[in-house]
């Protein structure tokens, strides 16, 4: 038993509370899904929660990382008890067509995400030099600047995914990055509410009852929105790479109940903190207002209209920006990451090859993204998240299979109450995935 596993057994026996600094300290892998939900999925989706429908659908992106959560517990239980890898697993103990249908998914899905990505973090690097410099690109030369700043983003992106590939110590100083970038966007948005509330614009009673569910959207744009929260919440490419992440910790059934505070304190907890600040900042300035925007709101416009409910440059133009970059940042360098995971298990490339590596950079076309900002917008934010959420049963599907094979998971395989427990709570998940596509696609169709 290594060092780390006695300290872990010893660990295990305090009460929860008193785990906590240990488990923060270990912590690793659930940060890196933190910084891949925070993305631009995230912010759109939140900015048109709150702007759009006020308080009244704050509980749909809490209700969408539940259901994640759950299917990451029991992933984290099935990789961290075999460590087999996860794609091998889906092939090999589900169905290959099944396993190859989630990798291309989530290959797929995280070069798209870059068309958003880049423009979104090279648009957000714009709004910070011009408030801190007064320096403005002219309408001729804008496109250009824009993609200047995106090959600048890309830049550190993929230096920092290829050096994460090394693997020991470029692991935790990523890590410890992503944990800082974190607190820092949770700062940013705390820092917006506060102003927001100092202002009276927010409604905290409003606030506290919007996070009970007692209303869906009937509109095909509501929907829409909802399904995003979905797919933004676990999307699929994080399903993908998530065992990935944990294999290249070095953990294994010593670090399972360490793997599940790692999610809650990595993940959940940045992701309901970053997404409720930012829709209760927006539903306070802008819901119910003369300002007109249909369900399509930008971080620029956002920005520039919370300077307009009184914010000053400052918080409604720098603090926002800072942190919508720090969230498109952590996830593009998680998008590539996602890339070499999927390409590497689909031909079975080394971990951390020099062709592993190069399928790192597979989202570097997404730079052009910035080219067709301006007809495409933050909005496409939206839709591409609605489908993500639609391809999600493909691998719940598959961990509820994988979770009750015994060929696989031997003597951890779940049994009795607790496989009642495992199972049930697994498959409330998928239902509720499944009727929300069911419903979304019904309201798109005119059927409802």
């Amino acid at each position: 038993m290594s060092d780390q596993e006695q300290y872990l057994a010893e660990v295990a026996q305090r009460p929860w509370p008193a785990r906590l600094p240990a488990y923060l300290k270990l912590s690793g892998p659930g940060w890196l899904q933190g910084a891949m939900t925070l993305g631009g999925g995230s912010a759109i989706t939140s900015l048109t929660i709150g702007a759009v429908y006020g308080y009244e659908l704050l509980w749909v992106q809490p209700a969408a990382m539940i259901i994640g959560c759950i299917m990451l517990f029991a992933l984290s239980h099935q990789t961290l008890s075999t460590g087999i890898k996860p794609f091998a697993a889906m092939r090999d103990h589900v169905h290959p067509g099944l396993a190859w249908a989630w990798a291309i998914a989530a290959l797929a899905s995280s070069i798209i995400w870059g068309f958003s990505h880049y423009p979104l973090s090279a648009g957000m690097l714009e709004e910070i030099i011009n408030v801190s410099t007064g320096y403005e690109a002219g309408d001729t030369g804008r496109d250009s600047f824009l993609f200047i700043l995106a090959i600048l983003v890309w830049a550190v992106c993929a230096f920092t995914a290829w050096n994460y590939g090394a693997g020991g110590r470029p692991v935790r100083i990523f890590e410890t990055a992503i944990k800082l970038l974190s607190g820092m966007i949770i700062v940013a948005f705390a820092w917006v509410v506060i102003a927001a509330s100092s202002n009276g614009q927010i409604d905290w009673g409003a606030v506290l009852s919007g996070y009970i569910p007692n209303k869906l959207p009937d509109d095909a744009a509501g929907v829409t929105t909802v399904m995003a929260a979905l797919g933004t919440a676990v999307g699929i490419n994080m399903t993908f790479v998530y065992g990935y992440t944990l294999l290249d910790r070095g953990w294994g059934k010593a670090q399972r109940e360490l793997s599940r505070y790692d999610i809650v304190i990595g993940l959940v907890l940045p992701y309901l903190l970053v997404t409720g600040l930012i829709s209760i900042a927006a539903a306070g300035a802008f819901y119910g207002s003369e300002m007109s925007i249909q369900g399509k709101l930008s971080p620029s416009q956002a920005g520039a209209m919370f300077v307009g409910t009184g914010m000053g440059e400052v918080t409604g133009r720098l603090v926002f920006a800072f942190g919508i970059l720090g969230m498109a940042v952590g996830s593009l360098v998680m998008h590539m990451l996602c890339c070499g995971a999927a390409a590497g298990a689909m031909f079975d490339w080394p971990a951390h090859s020099t062709k592993y590596r190069l399928a790192l950079l597979l989202p570097t076309p997404a730079v052009l993204g910035v080219f067709l900002w301006s007809s495409m917008g933050a909005y496409v934010i939206l839709p591409t998240s609605a489908i993500c959420g639609i391809l999600l049963p493909i691998a719940y599907i598959g961990w509820l299979v994988l979770n009750n094979k015994r060929s696989y998971l031997g003597d951890d395989c779940p049994t009795g109450s607790r496989a009642l427990l495992y199972n049930t709570a697994m498959i409330v998940c998928i239902v509720m995935v499944l009727a929300s596509v069911v419903y979304s696609t019904s309201v798109a169709m005119g059927w409802i």
